[in-house]
């Protein structure tokens, strides 16, 4: 059904659950329990938790203040107009404007009733402890964004491969033709995976790391080096020079393109070691282009050893 989500199924169940209960214990205004579980109830718990807080600090505060206003000054149209130009600046000044409305509606009974008495504060305090339990209890049941997210990995890492497998394409054969569009396809991908995984570490409270949320991270860092490489690329591969270099880069690019989602990077790691000693070995360039080749090349091992490097740390740090 359209508009069904979870979080409005939720909402809707909180806010009929605690009119029930305030009606149970025949508190005034019971209707206003409903109405703190729809503004408390967020998107993550982590944001609900920081919704109530606010709410209720500006509701007690609120409650104190307009009882003592409307005790000495009146229940008068003026005195609720003087009350809410001195509470906006005080709630701006605690930082916690964002219970305005709750706790507008808290003073609105008080001045319903025309008498702040032990009773009525307590009415209220009630209604406020009951809508804001009912909405902790609802939002304590989030749907895990596991398999979502083990799906954007897995689709991350076929991306990158794919990107991989070109670069080591063009390496070899300058003829071929790549738009790169797996380039940009893995950085929407990243960008949806990096907010359902901030999503998820808001779900859990007590939960200091994310590794989901790491690796992700790991990604980011890993596409910017391949973005800065395909230029390069780019002119390597538009030169018809045969270096031997070029080939041996070509295999390096292959077999990281086909080890993605592992975290072992020895192999890759020694083929660039060798690599580079092949560098040291080769005789000097003889020609302009053979020397701008060959810096490119030893440029491109360079990044593509900090990206091997950069998923070496954080497979190490996290084991994901």
């Amino acid at each position: 059904m359209i508009g069904m989500g979870y979080r409005t199924i939720k909402t809707a169940i909180g806010a009929g659950l605690a009119i029930w209960i305030a009606s149970l214990f025949d508190l005034e205004f019971a209707s206003f329990a409903a109405i703190i579980v729809i503004m408390c109830i967020e998107k993550t718990k982590k944001k609900t938790l920081h919704s109530i807080q606010k709410k209720f600090f500006a509701s007690l505060l609120s409650l104190i203040l307009g009882s003592i206003f409307f005790e000495l000054l009146g229940y008068h149209p003026i005195t609720l107009t003087l009350f809410i130009l001195f509470f906006v600046p005080v709630l701006v000044k605690t930082r916690t404007q964002e219970g305005f409305i709750t706790s507008i509606v808290v003073v609105l009974h008080i001045y319903t009733v025309k008498e702040a008495n032990l009773e009525n504060l307590l009415n209220e305090l009630y209604i406020i402890f009951i809508g804001i339990g009912i909405a902790l209890l609802v939002n304590s049941i989030m749907p895990s964004f596991k398999k979502e997210i083990e799906q954007y990995k897995k689709d991350i890492e076929n991306k990158f491969s794919t990107i991989l497998y070109q670069f080591s394409t063009f390496l070899k054969d300058s003829e071929q033709e790549w738009d790169g569009k797996e380039i940009v396809e893995v950085e929407n991908i990243l960008n949806q995976a990096k907010n359902l995984t901030i999503q998820d570490v808001e779900n859990h409270l007590l939960r200091k790391e994310n590794k989901d949320y790491y690796y992700l991270e790991m990604r980011e860092d890993q596409l910017e080096i391949l973005k800065q490489m395909v230029a390069i690329i780019g002119i390597v591969s538009s030169s018809k020079l045969e270096v031997k270099q070029r080939g041996m880069l070509a295999s390096i690019f292959l077999n990281i393109s086909q080890h993605v989602d592992s975290g072992d990077t020895t192999i890759a790691l020694k083929l660039l070691e060798e690599y580079e000693e092949s560098i040291r070995e080769t005789e000097l360039p003889k020609t302009r282009e053979e020397f701008e080749i060959r810096a490119n090349l030893f440029y491109l091992n360079f990044e593509i050893k900090n990206y091997l490097i950069i998923k070496k740390n954080i497979f190490n740090r996290t084991n994901v």
